[in-house]
Formats: C-alpha cells, structure tokens, sequence
C-alpha cells in the first residue's frame, strides 16, 4: 500500500492503461476543471523503509486532542515494520514506539498497519493500532504528562490472533490490516472494527478491560463484502490481482452520530454499512476502473486491462484509502477519501440523508521547494476542533506516499499537517 507495495503493482499497470486508452480515444470528452489545490503548513521528517532507516513506512495517522491544553495535542501514526510515531503540533517527533518482533526468529515481525483512538469513559484514552505482522491489535494508553514518553503499552500479552488459527496462519500474512474504532453511545461499549489483508473480511471486536489493566478484545461478528459484481450487461466482474488475492478493505472510519461504518475496498470502492455489521452494505461510489476486466500475467507480475464497459465512477482512482470525517454540528460535514491512483482526495456529504452525495475534490500541492505535497495518499486523518494557535480551525494529516525532495535512491514517506479551513473551503467553492 505504500509506494512499494507490490500487490498493489496489477492494479497500478490497470489504471494506467485505462488512463492511456482514455486519452487516446477519439470521440469527443469533455475535459473536467482542475481541482482546487491545498498547502500543507509544516510535515514530518521522511522515513525510509529500509534496513538504515529502520524498515520504517508511513501509512496511517490520528489526531489526539488534548482537551486541557490543545495546543499540546498529538498525531499518533503507524510507521509499519517501524512501529508507531508520536508528534507535536510542530511535527516534531516526540515519542517513537517500536513493533514487537515476531514469536521466532523465522517469523514474520511486527508491522503496525492502522491506528484509530478511542475516548471511552470505561477505558480512557487509547491509540489501536493493527499489527499486520502478528495478526493482533495493540493498545497504547495516551497521556500527554507520561515520563518516558505519552504512549505506554497497554495491551494484553495473552491477545489472541484477530483472523489466524495458527503461526504458520499468521506468516501467511492474511492478517489484521485496516481499523476503525468505534464507542457505542448506548451501552458505553468500544469497539474496534478490523479488516484483514488480502480478503474481503471485516471483524468486529469488542475491546475489554483485563483485572491487570490491559486491554484485550473479544470477536463478536465478522462480515465478508462482495468479491465479484454483477455488471449491468450482465457478465461478472472481480477485480485483477495476484492469484489467490481478494479486493481487500483498508480505510475505514465511523461515523459517531449514528454508527454508520464507512469502509473502502481498494479496487472497488466505498461502502456503507452499521458498524454493528448488521444489515446489508451499499456501495457509496465506485472506482473509475470498476467493471475494467483484466489479465494476469505471472511472468510479469502485471493486469493486461480489456475494454472499458463504462461502469466505474468518475471521482476515484484505485486504490481507495484512506477515509476520515470532518464532523460538523447537526451531522453536516464531509466523509474524505484519498483517492490514491490519482493523487486527489473526494468530499461526500457527510449526512446519510443525502445519500453521501459528493461535494467536490482536492489536491494537496508543495507549498514550496522544501515542503512538497501529498502523493499516493496511505491514510488520512481529520479532526474539527480548535488546536491551539497553530490550527484553531482543526487539522487534516494525510500520508505522503514520494517524499520530496529526497534520495531518489531510497524510499521516503512522510505526513503532511494541512490546516483544515484550507480543505473546506477548496470543497464549498
């Protein structure tokens, strides 16, 4: 999922073969405006997912208030094989938490994917974070005051796997892989909603209180969503990948106000559903290259696409990731979605009575030679309350998949801090 993520390869080649035949088409298209373009106002310093830098990737963020001094508050963020990463406002790192390894040395180690936060009355102040490479879920208490650091470990040694029956199961690797947290309003309860890589499965687990002061989770329900679709001129369609390989869900976020889960399945794209996993899932929008039919070819380890039915949507670009609210009073506000083939971000009305109607587009651009933009966009995360001096009109963090300027020669990733009237108003003109 970061920018070296081969399993996303196919899906890259099918899009820009889309994209080529698109251009080359001689009836006339109509040209769509450019989308409004956003700054960031500072960014994090780069990581590089290799054996120097600690096989740290930037991938997912979230935004931890402080509601006694805002200005003090914090970005939690997963930086895969490299753990976890606290910064300040500044996005000066603050704390860095490494990812446990493996149980044995031909294991596969740590790698912490996702990472959501719960404020919950029954158990306080948590980052969740999935560890992709052990199959379970880690849990950090938060306190800004804490010597040593604001995040200390909190999770439950005896925490058993999220999807595997076994450690060969879990060196597989189709394992916990997106996250959402969600506190149900009603009954107190937290929850943790988590998908799992290479499959369509999505689990809901209930996270509990030990009597040793960790924090473990039991499984309550799983969903699987759609892996072929039923094409309006009435063939069937999956999505191209690698052999075996299902479309996975990665960014997911829930909607407080009414417990509605939004998930985003890479190659198809956005669905609705209750984050009980209750009912029946609806698909939000869909990916340009929807309904694009495709060939692998294992020597090289790329889709061949066929001829555009014409099914897809025309806001995003495999892959879908990440996703995250901007709440307003009275359920407004906007559902983000970055829109990662395409380097662009799509805005839908937040408020189910409209049918999450979509409200516009962005891009994130270079604010200057030093400070570059955001390209294939990992995660995303949004928060609409006063920050402090710097951000008193709330912040946007994304993931910067290119991290510029840089060694050309080593993979860069980053997190770009974007004041977040910038993304509002690039989205209501």
């Amino acid at each position: 999922m970061a920018t070296l993520r081969t399993s996303r390869t196919p899906l890259l080649v099918l899009a820009t073969a889309v994209a080529a035949l698109a251009a080359s088409a001689t009836w006339p298209v109509q040209a769509a405006a450019p989308l409004p373009v956003v700054t960031p106002r500072a960014e994090t310093t780069a990581l590089h997912d290799d054996a120097a830098g600690g096989d740290a990737d930037a991938d997912d963020p979230a935004i931890w208030r402080n509601p006694a001094d805002p200005d003090r508050s914090l970005v939690v963020a997963t930086a895969k094989q490299g753990g976890l990463r606290v910064y300040d406002l500044d996005a000066r790192e603050v704390q860095s938490v490494p990812a446990p390894a493996g149980p044995g040395a031909d294991d596969a180690p740590g790698r912490f994917n996702n990472v959501d936060l719960v404020h919950s009355a029954r158990l306080g102040d948590l980052a969740v974070t999935t560890d992709r490479g052990n199959d379970r879920l880690r849990v950090y208490r938060i306190d800004r005051d804490h010597p040593g650091g604001p995040l200390t470990d909190a999770t439950d040694p005896k925490a058993a796997p999220v999807f595997s029956a076994s450690q060969d199961e879990i060196n597989e690797q189709r394992t916990a892989y997106g996250l959402a947290t969600w506190t149900d309003p009603a009954t107190g309860r937290s929850y943790a909603l988590v998908s799992q890589r290479e499959r369509t499965r999505l689990a809901l687990l209930e996270l509990k209180s030990r009597p040793d002061g960790t924090i473990g989770y039991t499984k309550v329900r799983t969903l699987d969503l759609p892996a072929n679709f039923r094409l309006p001129n009435g063939t069937s369609w999956s999505p191209c990948g690698e052999p075996g390989e299902l479309p996975q869900v990665e960014g997911m976020v829930v909607d407080p106000a009414n417990g509605t889960l939004y998930a985003g399945q890479e190659d198809i794209g956005i669905w609705r559903l209750r984050a009980d996993l209750t009912g029946t899932p609806r698909l939000v929008d869909k990916v340009r290259e929807f309904g694009v039919p495709g060939s692998y070819d294992e020597a090289t380890e790329e889709c061949t696409p066929g001829t555009d039915p014409g099914f897809g949507g025309t806001h995003l670009t495999a892959d879908v990731e990440g996703l995250t609210l901007v709440e307003e009073k009275g359920g407004d506000g906007l559902l983000l979605a970055s829109s990662q083939g395409d380097d662009t971000f799509a805005a839908y009305d937040r408020e189910v009575s409209d049918a999450d109607e979509y409200e516009g587009g962005f891009r994130i651009g270079p604010a200057s030679a030093t400070l570059d933009g955001s390209e294939e966009c990992d995660g995303a995360a949004a928060l609409n309350q006063p920050l402090g001096r710097r951000y008193p009109h709330g912040l946007l963090v994304v993931q910067d998949g290119h991290d510029a300027p840089g060694d050309p020669d080593r993979p860069s990733t980053n997190f770009k801090f974007v004041d977040l009237r910038k993304v509002t108003a690039a989205v209501d003109d």
